[in-house]
């Protein structure tokens, strides 16, 4: 398997030059970017939060990443509904909040890494909704200096 730079940078490449994304599927197969996208994700304090079932962060293995491959390799993966719990806001109401299993935050993240490493040079530079290092700052930033 190739190591997960090279791979988002072929994608990031390929979006660049507006070319087709083929086989994107297949890159779920690529265990490189389980261990990348658990990098970027276990430090996260919903990380040791259990979902529906008791599985975290620190049950995390190379084993059960093989699982997970293997089951996608199979169109056996299937999402888990997410654990609902209500929060306290501070005027008094109560917000929903989802708490996903483990295995499906960490699949989340792989898809989420793929997918920004092929559309994110595509998108305008004018662009600053929900994209990473950008946000309403950098987008009031831009509107005071042009």
């Amino acid at each position: 398997m190739q190591d997960a730079e090279v791979v988002l940078s072929v994608l990031r490449e390929r979006g660049r030059r507006g070319l087709p994304c083929e086989e994107l599927y297949r890159q779920l197969f690529n265990p490189q970017l389980y261990l990348l996208a658990y990098g970027r994700i276990y430090s996260n304090h919903g990380a040791m939060t259990p979902g529906v079932t008791q599985e975290t962060a620190d049950g995390m293995s190379m084993a059960k990443i093989l699982a997970i491959i293997d089951a996608m390799r199979h169109e056996r993966y299937r999402f888990s509904p997410a654990r609902r719990i209500y929060i306290p806001k501070k005027d008094g109401k109560m917000r929903p909040l989802g708490l996903p299993i483990w295995s499906d935050k960490l699949v989340g993240e792989v898809t989420r890494l793929l997918l920004e490493a092929y559309y994110e040079p595509r998108f305008s530079d004018r662009s600053h909704g929900f994209r990473p290092r950008r946000g309403c700052h950098t987008a009031l930033r831009e509107v005071a200096n042009t």
